[in-house]
């Protein structure tokens, strides 16, 4: 069987390369929270065509606020690999 990705797995991936550290780095704050971000963005494009989403939208503070809690996990322990991650991802001006 043919493993076929999707476009939202090669964006995944893409993401993942971009923000690891080093080469088998998948988990560390600043892959999640780049995932996370990216995730956000797309919701929120899905919420200017779909206002009465509700659902989705619990989905969505959700996402928030775990992306909060890494961001100070991250503030609080990397200052400096955050100042870098949150220009990189245009999140806080």
């Amino acid at each position: 069987m043919i493993n076929k990705e999707t476009n939202r797995q090669l964006a995944k991936r893409s993401i993942v390369e971009t923000y690891q550290t080093k080469q088998t780095d998948t988990g560390s704050p600043a892959v999640q929270i780049a995932l996370l971000t990216d995730r956000i963005n797309q919701l929120q494009e899905h919420f200017a065509a779909h206002g009465k989403d509700n659902h989705s939208r619990r989905g969505l503070r959700a996402k928030i606020e775990k992306r909060r809690k890494l961001m100070n996990y991250m503030k609080k322990h990397q200052p400096d690999a955050y100042q870098q991650l949150i220009g990189r991802l245009g999140i806080r001006g």
